[in-house]
């Protein structure tokens, strides 16, 4: 993994735009042939409209909780049509949910934390998905959080899932971006967005654990509130607690 990341990483600095997310993703899609997209918000669907312009049918997809918000729903549809996507939705496992609600039921995470449902919901069927791969792309920024995204790189060495070999690359072409420039470009490019983030929502995950923010606020203020700064990840990005801690 070390020689392929180097070489990942000469290419990049070889054509003088190493920071560039087109660049990134043309790199990313070129190399490999086991790779998708994990799509579900606005960083994300801008580089669903990027990926589709290199190649259009670039694989995406994306998980379904159980509970996400409506709005959310829409907005997956909405850019299923609009891409013409093949769109892969990933669902947790219902045993795994029922025993979970019948062990803790359907607000334990408020008092106990959040990390056991996002586990079932989330983790365990990204997990399942990335083992059929070989890289995978993020929407991820260092802006996000300081704490636990402060040090993603555009390319990097999953170390918390597993490729169909072992190893996994990760490809976080918007690591540099800021939070403008994602809106910047969705507006220059009459991108769709969630509708609630005009009601304020700025990061939204599953509805129970999402609500808007005030101005002047961080992103993922709105994201586990009742919890410390340093546990608002779910567990998809779990690198990044490691690298952080």
């Amino acid at each position: 993994m070390t020689a392929e990341l180097t070489s990942l990483k000469t290419s990049l600095e070889g054509t003088g735009r190493g920071r560039d997310p087109i660049n990134i993703l043309a790199l990313a899609i070129e190399r490999f042939d086991h790779i998708a997209l994990s799509f579900s918000g606005a960083e994300d669907v801008v580089l669903v409209d990027m990926a589709t312009r290199i190649r259009p049918d670039v694989a995406v997809f994306t998980l379904d909780t159980g509970r996400l918000h409506p709005e959310t729903y829409r907005f997956l549809e909405l850019v299923r049509e609009r891409y013409r996507l093949d769109l892969e939705i990933l669902f947790p496992d219902t045993s795994s949910v029922q025993e979970l609600v019948r062990d803790q039921g359907l607000f334990d995470f408020f008092e106990h934390g959040h990390k056991a449902c996002c586990q079932v919901r989330k983790v365990a069927p990204l997990r399942r998905k990335l083992a059929g791969l070989d890289a995978w792309i993020t929407g991820q920024r260092r802006d996000q959080s300081e704490g636990t995204r402060g040090d993603v790189d555009v390319v990097e060495s999953d170390t918390a899932f597993a490729g169909r070999d072992g190893s996994l690359v990760k490809f976080n072409p918007l690591a540099h971006w800021s939070s403008a420039m994602v809106w910047d470009y969705i507006r220059d490019n009459d991108v769709p967005f969630n509708e609630l983030h005009a009601r304020g929502y700025v990061s939204i995950g599953c509805e129970p654990c999402t609500r808007s923010v005030l101005p002047g606020q961080h992103e993922r203020e709105g994201r586990w509130w009742w919890e410390g700064l340093q546990h608002r990840e779910c567990g998809l990005h779990a690198g990044n607690l490691r690298k952080a801690g």
